[in-house]
């Protein structure tokens, strides 16, 4: 792959133009040298030679299930960590989401998964109950090529009687919060004496929800020879006093090396505190994103900044940690769903959320740590496509703005609010609205049911209907807003498997 692109560097934009895969990293650094550049500067994923799966000694059942996914050749962060996680080391690694991170975990735990063998064998411990659905789906997928492999999702706000059912034989893999999984263990349920792996994945945020305590409870009651992963997003002291109590020589491995975002047109707007609000409404007006995350820094500030919003006729959600597991399945799910536009949530509410394509992200304020900053709009412009990042500062966050323009070796573009245009017929509906139906997978219902169901008069089109998430008691399906209510009609006065189920629109 040849490359050609201008690097600013010390105010000079600097051509370098040569082709990084065919060069060593040592090479590579001289030739930085000799341009004036930095080796930071340099997307690492450049010095990447994209070496295929196969070239690891994996069990050929993943060889054919990532070669089935369509995993071709393998991330930066995969191709770093793999080798020492197939060899069985301990390791400490620095990725963000999305960046293959759970990919590599996942075939490292299943590369030496015994599925004969009736006994926990792995644990992965998440943040949140979305986060690891997340994980497991992948660790399903996977390992759909070994059979008989049995995995549990065990997580808060679920009931405790179906998942002491499924504890009736040890699951090979548990995926789970560190609180159910403590839970588990105080019951004597669940039994991590003889487990092989442990995964702690965004160990980051599971400490900033006061997860601490717990996680070294769990680790306690492990075995003393297990291989210990630790994946963060970010490096703070908690991570360090984790890894220094319960890993064994771990492989220190850092991805992030680069904090540029090329694909990214970041914009800072500085504005008065009581005109923030006024002014994050004209920047939704001006640049009209379909899916916007906007970052507060407390969860009183989300609940307002929604309110508020909606006065202006515009469909924002609130995401916090108050909010019960039902009301967050419910916001996460209207926003992935495309039936709500505008996504209002603090850093820890967020993580492990799932929007494939998020077309803005904005700070309502600065973040207090430039790391976090890198975090936060990095879930913009993902898969190859164009991202915005808008942050809104006052004057006592120039340090803040300070500190990202040296987090970043770059300087911050700066613009005037005065460009903001709001139309005079702003309309700034989402594309969607999501029907409740209450009745999930224990009344066996499944996705197919409400699509039939939907489609089976020919008076609305299979292309109508979006995303469809099924939970135990309860069901969403996304619609477009303009057979919305005949939908709801359709649903309410039908039947679905032969039954009828109470059927509502969310607003």
């Amino acid at each position: 792959m040849f490359i050609q692109k201008l690097y600013f560097y010390n105010k000079c934009f600097i051509n370098l133009n040569f082709n990084f895969k065919s060069v060593s990293k040592q090479s590579a650094i001289k030739l930085c040298y000799d341009a004036r550049t930095s080796l930071s500067d340099i997307p690492i994923e450049l010095f990447m030679n994209s070496a295929p799966f196969s070239s690891l000694s994996l069990r050929p059942e993943l060889l054919s299930s990532t070669k089935a996914l369509g995993y071709e050749s393998m991330t930066p962060v995969q191709e770093q960590t793999l080798p020492h996680l197939l060899s069985g080391k301990d390791l400490i690694a620095q990725a963000r989401t999305g960046s293959g991170k759970t990919a590599a975990f996942a075939i490292g735990l299943i590369n030496k998964l015994e599925a004969q063998s009736y006994f926990t064998q792995a644990l992965v411990l998440c943040p949140t109950r979305e986060l690891a659905d997340q994980v497991a789906a992948e660790i399903r997928r996977l390992a759909s090529t070994i059979p008989n492999i049995k995995l549990l999702t065990l997580c808060g706000g679920k009931p405790m009687g179906p998942q002491l059912a499924s504890l009736q034989r040890d699951p090979h893999i548990v995926v789970g919060t560190p609180g159910r999984i403590l839970k588990h263990l105080e019951k004597e349920t669940l039994h991590l004496e003889a487990i092989e792996t442990l995964v702690l994945d965004e160990a980051d945020r599971m400490l900033d929800m006061g997860f601490y305590d717990d996680i070294m409870q769990i680790i306690s009651m492990t075995a003393d020879s297990k291989q210990t992963l630790l994946f963060s997003a970010t490096y703070p002291d908690g991570i360090k006093r984790i890894s220094d109590s319960v890993q064994n020589n771990p492989v220190d491995i850092r991805v992030e090396a680069s904090h540029h975002s090329p694909d990214i047109n970041q914009v800072f707007f500085q504005v008065e505190k009581s005109e923030r609000a006024k002014i994050l409404f004209k920047v939704i007006a001006h640049y009209r994103p379909e899916s916007s995350l906007v970052f507060c820094n407390t969860k009183q500030q989300c609940d307002e900044l929604a309110n508020e919003l909606r006065q202006h006729d515009l469909h924002a959600l609130a995401l916090h940690g108050d909010l019960e597991q039902f009301e967050r399945d419910q916001v996460l799910t209207q926003f992935a769903g495309k039936s709500s536009s505008i996504l209002i949530a603090t850093d820890v509410a967020a993580r492990g959320l799932d929007v494939k394509e998020l077309a803005a992200v904005i700070n309502f304020e600065l973040s207090h740590d430039p790391e976090i900053h890198i975090h936060r709009i990095g879930r913009t412009a993902r898969a190859g496509s164009k991202g915005l990042a808008v942050s809104l500062f006052t004057d006592s966050e120039l340090r803040r703005l300070q500190a990202i323009e040296e987090y970043q070796g770059s300087t911050a573009t700066l613009t005037n609010t005065s460009i903001l245009k709001v139309p005079e017929k702003l309309k700034l509906y989402p594309p969607m609205v999501t029907l409740f139906v209450n009745g999930g997978r224990k009344e066996k219902v499944r996705a197919g049911d409400l699509l039939g169901a939907l489609t089976a008069s020919g008076e609305i089109a299979g292309e109508q209907i979006g995303k469809i998430t099924l939970f135990d008691k309860f069901a969403y399906v996304a619609i477009e807003q303009k057979v919305a209510k005949q939908s709801l009609t359709i649903l309410a006065d039908g039947k679905i498997k032969g039954k009828r189920f109470r059927v509502r629109l969310l607003r």
